[in-house]
């Protein structure tokens, strides 16, 4: 059953995928698709990674739920439209999220797609270890390699949303159809060494024609996947007992944790095979031109096809009307916190990709509000095409950089050696924050290093600065202990800011604005410290309006729609209760704190 079960897989994703990437392939015959012929073969294999990524961008999958819900409320991003906060998008994110939950308690939403996508991958594993030359062939070590990174990737992201997860790491037989929730402990510990033997099994950035695009796995990416998993292992997490605590196990006590972190970042960095972009801004458009030249920054993708994928429609720029740029009239669905624009010194090269204060209509730029800031990371008219589809834009989700290896790195050194040698990782990633202003860099540093409590302040204020709309600031937050009291002191900024108190007193209450000459780009004037209403009024705008967060029609203040219940007891969502139903008397959420 289940090797027909997976032929009738490897007929779609090879002559789905396959076939349509090479027109001189003939659809195998069904006697050719038996499990020792697919996977002693590079290039029939292949379907199998076609066949995990293909569940990533299921409807209800990355695609179009995960993305777009997982990450948000933190101090550095926000669901826009907070005031509905009883509806089940907004339940998601604001720590209220409910068991019955409409947008994700059905049969084939992420939970479920996620766990399809393991299948697939324990399928191939399976086939890979039991049929492929993996020992002489550096083709199928690859895809070997390349599967047990997909597998971690996704039970990374299990563990992030729910804790504590089924494991499984064989294909489902007749007495594993239904599994208990596992210590995630366990299931990072199996992680760990699954991505420490992938390491050896792929290439690294551009060594081989399969790690050219950063859609395929290479070995600086599974090194940088292990570190990111070692820190969540490390750090803290909300347990079924109701406690907060780090991992009992002596494999995964800290200093173990950091090491590894340390060891597999400095493979990266000394590699050469990955640098940082010189440009921040040039980042994000070298996501959106398509080319996925491997090595320039970003370490991996979630490839999207130009049907897939809702990643300027959920978190990219927003136009309000179809125009040169998109056909579909979206995105802005999430966007940064309002205060995050606030915490970018005016030089940071970072502040204006991340945190956009308008949006497009009628194909001109216009200012939204101080309540509804967008990302501009993702934005359509970067994009080398014009979006057609109504509900897709094709924008890869851009999975890891090599700036969160550095970031990672200066983490994990400062715990284990001390700032000082800590210090050249952050500097990098800082010297291109503010390029040419080495005085700026060097009071910073200066100040970071003081201490090694001083260092890991740095360090979380920069990861926030660094990947605002990335969504890693949650799992962060998680694992350093802070998600509550970093969201109690974002309410408060937030009623400061809308009231000019404190350090936002030295702002006007007004914006005052006007289209340039080329007819599409907005200019703005009363959005940085030192701006005066006084001072906006003389310029002689076309425009102004008050620059508030909150509106007369919200059902609820910004700041109290943030969350409704305690995050530090609220990391996770639970099981929907679709699956607790179908789950045998095995799936529980018993000793979380989930309403109905």
């Amino acid at each position: 059953m289940k090797k027909l079960l997976y032929n009738i897989l490897a007929v779609f994703s090879l002559v789905g995928v396959l076939s349509s990437c090479d027109d001189t392939l003939d659809a195998p015959t069904k006697s050719a698709l038996d499990e020792s012929v697919i996977f002693s073969n590079p290039s029939l294999a292949e379907g199998a990674v076609a066949g995990i990524i293909h569940s990533f961008g299921e409807t209800n999958s990355y695609r179009g739920r995960f993305l777009v819900y997982y990450g948000v409320n933190t101090d550095c991003e926000v669901r826009n439209g907070l005031r509905d906060f009883n509806a089940d998008g907004a339940r998601l994110v604001n720590y209220n999220t409910n068991v019955g939950n409409g947008q994700m308690n059905s049969e084939n939403n992420a939970w479920a797609m996620f766990y399809q996508g393991i299948e697939r991958a324990n399928m191939a594993i399976r086939g890979l270890r039991t049929y492929g030359d993996v020992g002489n062939n550096p083709q199928l070590a690859q895809l070997l390699g390349e599967v047990l990174t997909l597998r971690a990737v996704v039970y990374s992201d299990l563990v992030k949303a729910w804790g504590d997860v089924p494991a499984r790491f064989e294909p489902v037989n007749t007495e594993t159809v239904y599994l208990a929730r596992e210590d995630r402990d366990i299931i990072y510990m199996q992680l760990l060494d699954d991505l420490e033997e992938a390491a050896e099994l792929v290439a690294w950035p551009n060594e081989t024609s399969m790690t050219r695009s950063t859609e395929r796995v290479n070995k600086a990416f599974v090194k940088g996947l292990r570190a990111r998993i070692a820190l969540s292992a490390a750090g803290y997490g909300l347990r079924q007992d109701g406690t907060i605590r780090r991992s009992s196990y002596p494999e995964l006590e800290p200093a173990k944790m950091y090491a590894i972190v340390k060891k597999e970042c400095l493979d990266v960095i000394n590699s050469g095979t990955a640098n940082l972009e010189p440009s921040f801004e040039g980042v994000f458009k070298a996501l959106h031109s398509e080319e996925f030249e491997a090595g320039r920054e970003i370490l991996w993708e979630i490839p999207f096809s130009e049907g897939r994928g809702r990643v300027i429609f959920d978190l990219g720029l927003r136009h309000t009307t179809s125009d040169k740029y998109t056909g579909q009239n979206r995105g802005g669905t999430n966007g940064p916190n309002p205060i995050m624009f606030y915490e970018y010194d005016v030089e940071d090269a970072r502040r204006d990709v991340s945190c956009v204060p308008y949006e497009w209509t009628d194909g001109v730029q216009v200012p939204t509000n101080n309540g509804r800031w967008m990302f501009g990371k993702y934005r359509y008219e970067w994009l080398p095409r014009r979006v057609t589809s109504t509900n897709d834009d094709g924008l890869n989700w851009l999975y890891m950089r090599y700036s969160d290896v550095l970031l990672m790195a200066a983490e994990a050194i400062n715990e284990l050696d001390g700032p000082t040698a800590a210090a050249p990782y952050l500097r990098e990633v800082r010297e291109r924050a503010f390029p040419g202003n080495s005085a700026k860099v060097d009071a910073f540093m200066s100040a970071a290093t003081a201490s090694k409590e001083a260092f890991f302040n740095a360090i979380v204020d920069e990861r926030a600065l660094e990947f605002t709309g990335e969504m890693l600031r949650k799992g962060d937050l998680i694992r350093w202990n802070k998600l509550g009291s970093k969201l109690e002191e974002a309410k408060e900024k937030l009623q400061q800011l809308e009231n000019r108190e404190g350090k936002y007193a030295d702002l006007p209450a007004r914006i005052y604005f006007k289209t340039l000459a080329d007819g599409e780009t907005l200019e703005i004037y009363g959005l940085n410290y030192g701006d005066t209403d006084e001072e906006g009024a003389a310029l002689g705008y076309e425009e102004n309006k008050s620059w508030n967060i909150t509106s007369s029609d919200e059902k609820a203040t910004f700041w109290d729609a943030l969350y409704l219940r305690n995050p530090d007891i609220q990391h996770y969502w639970p099981i929907w209760q679709v699956f607790i139903e179908s789950s045998n008397n095995m799936l529980t959420n018993d000793g979380f704190d989930f309403p109905n």
